[in-house]
Parts: structure tokens; C-alpha cells; sequence
């Protein structure tokens, strides 16, 4: 009794978890889209360049990587929620294209901006062009999983997936724990603050996928 609560626990603190870091991502998308359209400030810090400079030098590619983004967040737990899939077979599986879509565009267009003028220089382009290529490559073999009818392979590359698209939304109070205590200037630990997140995302999907494989 006392492990089936405990379990019970862990599960709600993880989609707490995951709710959250998908309502930070679409934040993310608010805010930029109303950086984009001139309606709020970009954040300049002390001793750098604008955070926002990269999006607004390249409109339509932020548009293309930020708006399959936001459907991403927002379908992306949905896919998981076994009562939903239930429930809702037709809808999980027309969903569950979209999804797949969207994060196709956004794993293309996160490898194409790594390499335009990022914060963090080359470290930062290290660190977003892995770890796109890797969400790239997990996508591939959740969708060809899911073709050949191997449910169990398809969710664990999906979780793989979705896990390090899900990181994004981590980096934010990473780089935020980076400015309140470091000193360091965003040029020298934004690179740093990729590979954390993207890391503690990949190292969690496969401690969740290795706890529930049974």
C-alpha cells in the first residue's frame, strides 16, 4: 500500500512537473511572438547584446521553429495520458500527427538556428546542434516504430523526444541560476546552461523509461 502511494506521488509531482515546463514553453512563444510584432522590450543585461536579437534579425525562421513550438507544448502531454488515448483513440492519433509534424519543424529549425549568431557562441551551437540532431534521430525511430506496430519501442523514443523538446523550457531558470550567482557574463555560460538542461532531460527519460519498461 504504502509503495502504490509513494508511486501515486511521484507520478503527480512528474506531470506537475511537465504541465509546468509546458506552460513555461508557451510562454516563451507569447513573449517572443510579442517581441517579434514591437509590443514589449527585448531584455538587454549588463555587458551583452540583447537576448531577442537573434529572433528579430530572422522573423520567419523564429516563426517557423516558435509556432509548431507552441503546438508541440500543448500536444505534447497529451499524447502520454493513457486515459486520454483511451478515451479519445481518433483524436490521439490525428493529435498525434500533428505532433509529430510540428516537431519535425522544430528539430530542423533548431539545428538550422544553432549555427546563426548564437549567445553562447560555439559552445551553445555544440550543445543545440547534438542534442537537435539526437530529437531529430528519436523522432524518426518513434515513427518508424509506431508503423511496424511496435507500441512499447515507439513510446520510449517518443518519451526520448519529447523530453529533450521539453528542455527549452528548463534552460530558462538554468540560465536564470547563472545570473543570480555566477557573475559570469551570458556570452560565457549560456553554452554551459544548453548542455545542462538538454542533459538532465535525457538522463530523466531514461530513468522514467527504464522505471515503468515493465
Amino acid at each position: 500500500m504504502q509503495d502504490s502511494r509513494f508511486i501515486k506521488w511521484w507520478l503527480r509531482l512528474i506531470w506537475v512537473l511537465v504541465i509546468l515546463l509546458a506552460l513555461i514553453g508557451i510562454g516563451m512563444v507569447l513573449r517572443r511572438s510579442l517581441i517579434l510584432a514591437g509590443m514589449i522590450p527585448s531584455v538587454n543585461p549588463a555587458g551583452g547584446k540583447p537576448f531577442d536579437d537573434k529572433i528579430t534579425s530572422q522573423p520567419v525562421l523564429t516563426f517557423v521553429h516558435m509556432l509548431p513550438g507552441l503546438l508541440f507544448m500543448i500536444l505534447g502531454p497529451l499524447q502520454f495520458i493513457p486515459r486520454f488515448q483511451m478515451r479519445y483513440p481518433r483524436f490521439h492519433r490525428r493529435s498525434g500527427r500533428v505532433f509529430v509534424v510540428c516537431a519535425y519543424l522544430v528539430g530542423l529549425s533548431a539545428l538550422v538556428m544553432a549555427f546563426r549568431a548564437p549567445i553562447g557562441g560555439v559552445n551553445e551551437t555544440a550543445a543545440t546542434a547534438f542534442y537537435a540532431i539526437f530529437f531529430l534521430v528519436a523522432l524518426s525511430l518513434a515513427l518508424r516504430y509506431i508503423l511496424r506496430k511496435q507500441v512499447l519501442l515507439h513510446r520510449e523514443w517518443m518519451l526520448r523526444a519529447f523530453a529533450i523538446g521539453l528542455a527549452v523550457a528548463t534552460i530558462r531558470p538554468i540560465v536564470g541560476i547563472f545570473f543570480a550567482f555566477s557573475g559570469l557574463s551570458p556570452q560565457v555560460f549560456f553554452g554551459t546552461a544548453f548542455w545542462i538542461g538538454f542533459t538532465l532531460h535525457l538522463v530523466a527519460a531514461e530513468v522514467w523509461i527504464n522505471c515503468t519498461r515493465s
